[in-house]
């Protein structure tokens, strides 16, 4: 695969590492950006350890909650316009509350609303806003008390990021602490019991690589992993990482405290993980010139 200067440019901008270091690291692993990103820090010439998804779609998560049932729906639009038209935004939080009653994305997008599906109706909103725009993702959670949260909040309920927290105990108060907390600290689980062990397994193959750079022998690379892992963890999962309201505490040591216990949470972030095609300045002006 040819390595071209858009994306030494992308692998820099996301690792902070330097333009050869970047480049060396594209070829030797073809081109394949995540598995560069993993070679750099191996070597020690990433200055961030973390990744995520490259944000590229807009448009609103709306949170819904109704007794101990919360949802969270994402629907997106082609531009950050749009996500502000008050038509959108409408229609936006009447599929949310259609969401309520059904288990899935297929169900709702089956599901009616106002006479027509929620499909067909995002389909008619694409001929009269003519932009367009998709339901992407639900989520939900169930408990004894069920607290929402909406960073950047366009209106009411919607905004960038929709976060939905649910838990036996304390009050909404905390919840709400929590979900603030989920939407800053992107947690990758609850706890290490429900953490994608593929996901535990790659970063243990990467902190292996990195602790063989160092040249000790093997037992001392097991053991020094022992302890990289478990910072990891404690990093990734919402109840091992530092509670942002009290940094002294754990979440799950905050949660004692206020007498609750967190049984699950939702985070919808717009756009997660969707890469829009970039095309560089002088290729668009070449585009536009040949009509």
């Amino acid at each position: 695969m040819a390595i071209t200067a858009a994306l030494v440019k992308e692998l820099r901008d996301s690792t902070g590492a330097g333009m050869m270091d970047a480049k060396k690291a594209l070829t030797e692993t073809d081109g394949d950006m995540e598995a560069a990103v993993d070679w750099l820090r191996t070597k020690g010439l990433a200055k961030a350890a973390k990744k995520s998804g490259r944000t590229a779609a807009e448009g609103l998560v709306a949170v819904m909650v109704e007794g101990g049932k919360g949802v969270a729906v994402e629907v997106n639009s082609e531009t950050d316009f749009v996500a502000k038209n008050s038509e959108f935004q409408t229609m936006v939080g009447d599929v949310a509350k259609v969401a309520l009653g059904v288990s899935d994305i297929d169900g709702l997008k089956a599901a009616d609303m106002g006479g027509k599906s929620v499909e067909d109706t995002i389909t008619a909103k694409i001929a009269t806003i003519g932009e367009n725009m998709s339901v992407r993702r639900m989520a939900m959670v169930e408990g004894e008390t069920v607290v929402s949260y909406v960073h950047n909040a366009a209106k009411a309920g919607m905004g960038k990021i929709g976060v939905l927290v649910a838990m036996t105990g304390g009050d909404e108060g905390f919840g709400k602490q929590v979900a603030m907390h989920i939407a800053a600290a992107n947690p990758a689980s609850l706890s290490e019991a429900d953490i994608d062990p593929a996901l535990v397994e790659k970063e243990k193959t990467v902190q292996m690589d990195i602790a063989r750079e160092s040249g000790k022998p093997e037992a001392v690379i097991e053991k020094m992993i022992v302890g990289r892992m478990k910072k990891y963890l404690a990093e990734v999962t919402l109840l091992g990482q530092a509670f942002v309201v009290n940094p002294d505490l754990t979440v799950e040591q905050a949660a004692k405290e206020a007498g609750a216990t967190i049984t699950g949470f939702v985070r919808l972030e717009v756009g997660e993980g969707i890469e829009v095609e970039k095309e560089d300045f002088a290729a668009e002006v070449a585009k536009a010139a040949q009509g």
